[in-house]
């Protein structure tokens, strides 16, 4: 295979690149190269967001301690991702398809399919804002005026087109994208080097000193990632080939994990050598505002390329999820495209919230729910099927003829999970428990749920006994 080939994916129809299979099994024809997924998964690695979040990490708990969570995030985030990514693999399926059968059935599983794409609403208006910002600081225009929204909007539409095509205009955007951010970041860290003094990590202190909460604090930041990366991972990574194992899958959650808080903490140097310039840890967290304060223009066209690549990820898992919650509902199937379509059009009208002000509320919500939502999956997958044998571990149903339309284990386990961590961001404890109650809580009800009604929720109810899906094996997927 010539080395071009290992960053390029199959040839296959229009209609498939458009659809990019987000309501039906990846065929084996159809695998993609793992440096090929990489390569996409590169613009989550680059993303605007982890500069920013290496700052705030460093703000809160100086060095050496924003370490720590920054260890958990990776560990996990592998250890998880590697898991749910080989059962996708080998299953060729989205985690929002997988849903159906593990636990939440056919229309259950849109339930946690729409609070999964909604998250990439935030992540994309996330982004675009910093692009918003960047331009408005360079142009001197109000970032809560009707004209950075349409400068947001049309960054955003550059990001739609690349996205139209899933993995194929993804991967031809990154293969001239990467580069780019390459040269147009060296060129930034060059400029940074000769323009100010850097502030090394000998010099990174806490704002508030290390406390005890603050480094729970640091902690529940981490903990909103350790799944949300897994799942974007996921969303590629059900290309990848069925022969790909566990350590395969782990090595490259922990590639893409590595290059990610190499980011952070470059974020976090900016950061600290910029804030006697820009007089405010808020102003010294925004890349939007510091890539123009050490750029000038090139810092516009560095944010502008930076967005674009991000965003096409943002999109295009929004889609997968969406379109799966409406094809579990709906008779009348709706084209993923055009779920991206909705989610650019929802990104516009939230955009004057001004949503980075939100971030550490934001990742304690996304943490409570998604965290607690994929390891219940984990659950009923290592636990209720592999273990206690309740169903195939093989060829998952996900088909509405196959599957209940609600599988109450799941969902009874998800809501008390989520309610109980709701708790903590409504004040009755602190918020930076929330996240890790959820996630455990949920699990830990699930087993015992599906163990007590002997797993006959997996399964359609059936008059012919001949005909219970309980029989089946464990064979490959016809894939």
């Amino acid at each position: 295979m010539s080395l071009g080939k290992y960053f390029a994916g199959p040839s296959t129809s229009l209609d498939d690149q458009v659809e990019s299979f987000a309501t039906s099994r990846v065929p084996a024809t159809q695998r993609w190269p793992r440096p090929a997924i990489l390569l996409v998964l590169t613009a989550n690695v680059t993303a605007m967001f982890w500069f920013s979040l290496g700052g705030q990490m460093g703000f809160l708990l100086g060095w050496p301690w924003m370490l720590l969570p920054l260890a958990y995030m990776v560990l996990f985030a592998t250890v998880f991702g590697s898991m749910i990514m080989r059962i996708c693999s080998r299953e060729g399926l989205s985690v929002p398809l997988l849903t159906r059968g593990l636990g939440f059935g056919s229309k259950g599983a849109a339930v946690a399919s729409v609070v999964y794409g909604f998250n990439y609403v935030f992540y994309f208006i996330f982004e675009g804002s910093i692009v918003a910002h960047a331009l408005s600081e360079m142009f001197d225009i109000s970032i809560n005026s009707w004209a950075a929204t349409v400068v947001f909007a049309f960054v955003g539409l550059a990001a739609l087109i690349f996205a139209w095509r899933g993995m194929h205009s993804m991967n031809l955007l990154q293969k001239w994208g990467t580069p780019i951010f390459l040269v147009l970041f060296v060129i930034g860290m060059f400029m940074l080097a000769n323009g100010y003094v850097l502030t090394g990590p000998g010099q990174w202190e806490a704002t508030g000193g290390v406390t005890a909460v603050a480094l729970w604090q640091g902690f529940n930041l981490a903990n909103g990632q350790i799944i949300f990366q897994a799942l974007i991972a996921t969303d590629y990574g059900r290309f990848v080939k069925t022969k790909v194992g566990y350590r395969g899958t782990g090595a490259l959650m922990f590639v893409e994990l590595m290059m990610i808080v190499a980011v952070m903490l470059i974020g976090a140097l900016i950061s600290f050598t910029l804030l006697p310039t820009l007089g405010s840890e808020a102003s010294a967290t925004d890349p939007g505002l510091y890539f123009i304060v050490i750029m000038g223009f090139i810092g516009v066209i560095f944010a502008v390329v930076t967005q674009v690549r991000i965003n096409v990820v943002n999109l295009y898992s929004g889609s997968l999820a969406l379109s799966n919650a409406w094809d579990a509902v709906a008779p009348r199937k709706i084209g993923r495209q055009w779920w991206m379509v909705g989610l650019f059009a929802v990104g516009i009208l939230g955009y004057p919230i001004n949503i980075l002000n939100y971030t550490g509320t934001f990742l304690a919500v996304t943490g409570i729910m998604t965290n607690t939502w994929i390891l219940i999956l984990l659950a009923d997958y290592f636990v209720c099927r592999k273990l206690f044998k309740l169903a195939p571990t093989r060829n998952i149903a996900f088909e509405d003829d196959k599957v209940r339309p609600w599988n109450p284990c799941g969902l009874i386990s998800m809501g008390v999970g989520v309610f109980v961590g709701a708790l903590g961001v409504l004040g009755v404890y602190p918020v930076y428990f929330a996240s890790f109650l959820a996630m455990l809580i949920g699990p830990a009800l699930h087993i015992p749920l599906t163990l007590a009604t002997k797993g006959r929720y997996y399964f359609p109810v059936v008059d012919d006994p001949e005909e219970d899906p309980k029989s089946a094996t464990d064979a490959v997927p016809a894939i």
